[in-house]
């Protein structure tokens, strides 16, 4: 049986590697397109995975790029703006560029990374614009799969690893949107929903909500950070207004810990109320399965964060 050529972009990122790196254990040549290959480099020494400097907003480069391919995997979102117009070049213009490419070049399958409450009148820019990408995709004449997962945890995530920075950093904790509602998913189980989902036609012009198997309020998640790392910190739920002000205030700051825009996307639970179908892996892992293997006091990961923390970066 030959190599199938799949496309993966944002294959570099947090979910990519994942999805990359489980489609070379399938025997699948994986092409990886990347503003600098350095950015990439954790994946270059993947046997059939060919990373290739590429500007994949350039739509003649996008048709090279999936001229010859079985399938186009878009992972590519962003939580913020870099600058006014982002959401829609990265979410809603990226996604139109996909499916002209895929037309353009024969190539009829396509998974679409969306997210959960995304909608085209969505209370934020982030929501709205994945919404608005979902329903190109979902409007398209290709063989289509949009899976919409909750917040995605593991061990280089930018979620529950950042709330351990901050305790270590902070005496106390003061959070917007306390009782938000979330139901994590690991992004093994993510990945291996997208490589699954390459395989079998009843995923075919179909939506995946993708959860784990329980609801925490954010409230909960930085206290269960704060017991696994051993530097529990006094949280203080913060008021409506206040949670604006704080949002305001860190949109100024480097690195955008928090900006109104995802206040806003907070107004939402980002709950599922299925099961992850037995065709994409069936039962979803347990928070408490995985989390203590890189944030627990002896891990390599946490070891690595300490080191950070005390030289200041």
């Amino acid at each position: 049986m030959s190599m199938r050529r799949i496309v993966v972009l944002g294959g570099s990122g947090f979910v990519g590697r994942y999805v990359v790196a489980r489609l070379v254990a399938q025997g699948e040549r994986v092409v990886v397109p990347t503003r600098s290959r350095e950015r990439a480099r954790h994946l270059l020494l993947l046997p059939t995975v060919d990373v290739v400097e590429a500007n994949v907003q350039d739509p003649v480069t996008l048709e090279r790029l999936a001229a010859g391919a079985s399938a186009l995997v878009n992972l590519v979102g962003i939580i913020n703006e870099s600058r006014r117009g982002d959401f829609d070049r990265v979410h809603v213009e990226l996604a139109r560029k996909a499916i002209a490419a895929c037309r353009a070049t024969g190539v009829h399958r396509l998974l679409h990374m969306s997210a959960l409450n995304a909608r085209p009148e969505g209370p934020s820019r982030y929501l709205a614009t994945k919404g608005q990408a979902e329903a190109l995709v979902a409007s398209s004449d290709l063989d289509w799969t949009v899976f919409r997962p909750s917040v995605i945890f593991g061990r280089e995530d930018s979620f529950l690893n950042l709330f351990a920075r901050l305790q270590r950093a902070l005496p106390v904790i003061a959070l917007a949107c306390a009782g938000a509602r979330f139901q994590p998913v690991w992004v093994a189980d993510v990945a291996e929903a997208f490589v699954r989902a390459l395989g079998p036609a009843e995923t075919s012009r179909e939506r995946f909500d993708l959860c784990g198997p329980k609801v925490y309020s954010l409230r909960e998640l930085v206290a269960y950070v704060g017991d696994i790392t051993g530097e529990n910190r006094l949280i203080i739920p913060l008021g409506a207004g206040l949670a604006r002000l704080q949002a305001r205030l860190l949109e100024l700051l480097p690195g955008r810990l928090m900006t109104r825009d995802n206040l806003a996307s907070m107004t939402l639970d980002s709950v599922c109320d299925c099961a992850n179908p037995a065709a994409l892996g069936g039962p979803p892992t347990p928070l408490e399965a995985v989390v203590p293997g890189y944030l627990a006091p002896g891990s390599a990961r946490s070891r690595y964060s300490r080191l950070r923390v005390h030289s200041g970066r």
